[in-house]
């Protein structure tokens, strides 16, 4: 009936009646918090576009996360800067790298912390790209065992799952069978399966020294686009074995997340990216906005797209600001 019968604004009067008749629920389990580890001892390097986030050595890694977990943050990812990079990116599936290490540590200080294993190679490679180079292209096909084998010293290591972001065509298939060969079948893969070729992840390349040296990764990473490629990607690393599909970024795809929360009955993650968490960050701090409410709202927003689990910067403001 409507108004004067229907009036709406009924259950929006008090905190406590919004609170009640709540759509969407935003909780700490729903949140991965990311984290960039380098070699040394007692390292700490701000990320000058990233305010609040930094590069650590493993000692310095471990105690934040003893406090993350502390704060009721389940969940990790590790993203590795490596002490030196070679053409075929050796130290990102090396058993000394910097990430196995870390993960056994972790690991053994904070059991119950789910870590998670980024794969890719571009961290790793001196040119930069997600891959081995055949010219000035990235070779599909001959970067697979690479990421296979990186994917495997990860869960060796301890790593509570893995998740390739490299865009290769076949990865999770060739992950999946390593895996699976050596004793790891227990191991998910939450798939970076629709990752576009986004203008969001300046600030990660600086956090990760993972900017190309030439050209860029439009030839793997999706055209921004394209929805229903995406959901053939996705469609793709589910049939090769994926346990989780994630989508990446998260705020200018949030129609993505929709149609694959739709579409799909397994967990779906979206990845709050660097460019999106340094945006609100330098508005917050300049007083554009109000930092607490857009970071609230923005995870809530991908929350309600869809999104099981968010990969996100702000996962410690959450944590303070969901008390």
């Amino acid at each position: 009936m409507p108004f004067p019968v229907v009036r709406m604004r009924r259950l929006r009067r008090t905190p406590a009646l919004r609170r009640v008749v709540r759509e969407t629920r935003l909780a700490l389990d729903n949140l991965i918090e990311g984290f960039f580890v380098c070699p040394g001892e007692n390292v700490r390097r701000e990320v000058a576009a990233m305010p609040g986030v930094a590069q650590m050595s493993i000692d310095v890694l471990v105690d934040e996360c003893k406090r993350s977990y502390d704060l009721g943050i389940p969940a990790i990812i590790l993203f590795g800067l490596p002490a030196r990079k070679d053409p075929a990116g050796s130290e990102g599936y090396a058993p000394g790298g910097i990430v196995p290490r870390a993960i056994t540590a972790v690991k053994e200080a904070v059991p119950d912390l789910v870590v998670w294993a980024d794969v890719c190679l571009c961290e790793y490679t001196d040119h930069g790209h997600c891959g081995v180079l055949k010219g000035e292209e990235v070779d599909n096909d001959a970067t697979l065992p690479l990421l296979a084998r990186a994917a495997v010293t990860y869960a060796r290591a301890g790593a509570d799952g893995v998740a390739p972001s490299d865009m290769m065509d076949g990865r999770v298939r060739a992950i999946r069978a390593a895996l699976d060969e050596a004793g790891c079948a227990h191991t998910p893969i939450m798939a970076y399966a629709a990752k576009f070729a986004s203008a969001f992840y300046g600030p990660f390349r600086d956090a990760a020294g993972s900017t190309p040296r030439f050209g860029d990764r439009r030839g793997y990473q999706m055209d921004p686009p394209n929805a229903r490629e995406a959901l053939r990607e996705m469609q793709l690393d589910l049939e090769e074995g994926a346990d989780i599909l994630m989508v990446k970024p998260a705020l200018a795809y949030l129609d993505v997340i929709r149609q694959a929360r739709d579409r799909f009955d397994v967990p779906i993650a979206a990845y709050n990216v660097s460019g999106e968490f340094a945006m609100i960050r330098a508005a917050g701090r300049n007083g554009w906005i109000d930092e607490d409410r857009a970071i609230l709202e923005v995870l809530t927003a991908i929350r309600r797209a869809g999104a099981d689990l968010i990969l996100t910067y702000f996962a410690r403001d959450a944590a303070r600001l969901l008390g």
